[in-house]
């Protein structure tokens, strides 16, 4: 640059970065290649940081040796999605924390697309897309039941942590990511708190993500079952009204105690006996934590269980006045 003295001097360019991605992988190898790779071709400066849950198939090697050069943490065991997101939220210090799926590749406007559309909310969800184009979702809606799931529509309920922003100081604000839940339902059970304290969130349908849903976690399986079943339960505890938290883990004690009786019950991992009273014996262990974890929630709270309910759930069910 030159002045009107005609002296030359230099400027130097300082590009603020708003933004932290934060991969989650374990075992991610035959896909952490291609999110790292859209990372690196977004149009919007940002952060990486990737959590390794301890991968053991040679995830830390194709990390080490990625060109993006992305900041690793690599844990000594799986602590899982959940956990992973706990671990690095101390880490981060942008003012905005993404989550990222190790199996999902953004387009390259994907983040500046969430950063712009924000605006005031607390959390932004972006558009999922399976490999053939169509449509995963577009953030979380509640079921009259208290599950959470897909949305397709707008407004939604909920972000999907499968490609999110969030404020990060406001995510701190409402206690963080709960870290025991392992995986499933960190993202429901913190826009719940989101919403409990005020914030709002919104759905960005012009971030695009393709997302490989399920590599890691084979939805249907025992596993899957385990986490979602117990999940939807300690969530509902920990953020729902006190009626339609009781209704619903006693439903589902009442459905495990008549399963056997019954002769003949659907070939799904839901339905085994075994299983569900696992998920009981688990949910009972975590009471105590759990209603010190809702009675936090509600000091933080500055709008109703019984309004969030009434504003987010289908009439069917629905109990609360």
């Amino acid at each position: 640059m030159t002045t009107s003295s005609g002296t030359s001097r230099i400027v130097l360019a300082v590009t603020e970065v708003s933004s932290t991605v934060v991969v989650v992988t374990w075992r991610g190898a035959e896909h952490i290649t291609a999110c790292l790779d859209a990372l690196a071709a977004q149009d919007r400066p940002h952060r990486t940081l990737v959590v390794d849950n301890a991968s053991d198939d040679g995830t830390a090697g194709l990390l080490a040796a990625h060109p993006a050069k992305p900041q690793v943490v690599r844990l000594s065991r799986n602590r899982g999605y959940a956990g992973a997101m706990a671990a690095a939220l101390s880490l981060v210090d942008t003012p905005l924390m993404a989550w990222l799926n190790d199996d999902a590749a953004p387009d390259p406007a994907w983040l500046g697309t969430l950063e712009d559309a924000l605006g005031s909310a607390a959390a932004a969800s972006a558009r999922l897309d399976r490999p053939d184009g169509s449509p995963q979702s577009l953030g979380v809606r509640l079921t009259a039941d208290g599950y959470g799931a897909d949305a397709l529509d707008t407004p939604v309920f909920g972000f999907c942590g499968g490609a999110a922003l969030l404020r990060t100081e406001v995510l701190r604000a409402i206690g963080g990511v709960p870290a025991s839940f392992f995986c499933y339902y960190e993202d429901t059970d913190t826009a719940w708190r989101l919403r409990l304290a005020g914030h709002y969130i919104v759905a960005v349908p012009e971030a695009r993500v393709t997302h490989r849903h399920g590599v890691s976690t084979r939805p249907g399986s025992r596993r899957f079952h385990l986490w979602n079943e117990r999940n939807r339960l300690l969530t509902l505890l920990r953020c729902a009204p006190a009626a339609v938290a009781v209704r619903e883990l006693a439903r589902f004690a009442a459905i495990t105690a008549v399963l056997p009786l019954r002769g003949q019950v659907p070939d799904a991992a839901n339905f085994s006996p075994a299983l569900r009273c696992r998920v009981l014996a688990e949910v009972v262990l975590r009471l105590p934590a759990t209603l010190r974890a809702r009675r936090a929630i509600t000091r933080r709270s500055t709008v109703g269980r019984g309004q969030i309910w009434r504003n987010w759930t289908p009439s069917k069910l629905r109990p609360i006045r």
